[in-house]
């Protein structure tokens, strides 16, 4: 682990499962396309497993024998009826973001879920405003573990990678940060569970995001 209090210039943050819970919203447009193939729905439990790859990783792994392409266009089409409904600020999170601002930090978030979403869900939530840079799949060639989505949301913001953190939910996560030479913390409110978290080996990990203002020195 390492020390807490560190001085960055930027932290990125990933969206499911670290900022919000989303996933009421993403099953629900998961069992939109199930339904079009004559499957029983999904609980939210199951489909919350296979969150944080990408839309095309989610349906090949919730929609058997799926046409991609088509279920993929299905999903995207559906899920604006219902992401706002479905989805909630997860604890600690607005403070989190506020600590960082007034700290006079830049902020990014760099999700799998497709940009326009992410960038709605953000207005949703009144934290547009706070943020710097958003990014999704669509804004680099492949998408997080690798890590041009983070080295692209560094060079958007003017920050050296050793002076930002990224934190995340998941060993996808860690394995993006690790690649990209960012120091990464993990929330343990997202798709992994604790004991996966703990094998990927971030540098720290959260019970919630509420705990990151103390850890960074920026609480009140």
């Amino acid at each position: 682990m390492k020390s807490a209090k560190r001085r960055v210039r930027a932290v990125l943050f990933d969206f499911d499962g670290t900022l919000a819970d989303s996933y009421a919203g993403i099953a629900a447009s998961v069992n939109h396309v199930r339904a079009r193939r004559g499957l029983p729905p999904l609980a939210v439990a199951e489909v919350r497993k296979h969150v944080g790859r990408g839309p095309a990783h989610l349906l090949q792994h919730t929609v058997p024998g799926a046409d991609l392409d088509r279920d993929v266009a299905a999903y995207r089409a559906h899920h604006p009826s219902v992401m706002e409904a479905g989805t909630r600020l997860l604890p600690g999170a607005r403070d989190a973001v506020l600590a960082v601002k007034r700290g006079g930090l830049l902020l990014a978030v760099c999700s799998n879920k497709p940009r326009p979403f992410t960038e709605r869900l953000l207005q949703h939530l009144d934290l547009a405003d706070f943020v710097n840079v958003v990014l999704g799949p669509e804004d680099v060639p492949r998408p997080k573990p690798d890590p041009a989505m983070v080295l692209c949301a560094l060079d958007r913001l003017g920050v050296a990678a050793a002076d930002a953190l990224y934190v995340g939910d998941m060993s996808v996560d860690v394995q993006c940060a690790r690649a990209a030479g960012v120091e990464v913390w993990v929330v343990t409110t997202g798709s992994d569970e604790p004991a996966v978290l703990q094998q990927a080996r971030p540098d720290r990990l959260l019970s919630h995001l509420g705990e990151l203002p103390g850890l960074l020195g920026l609480a009140d």
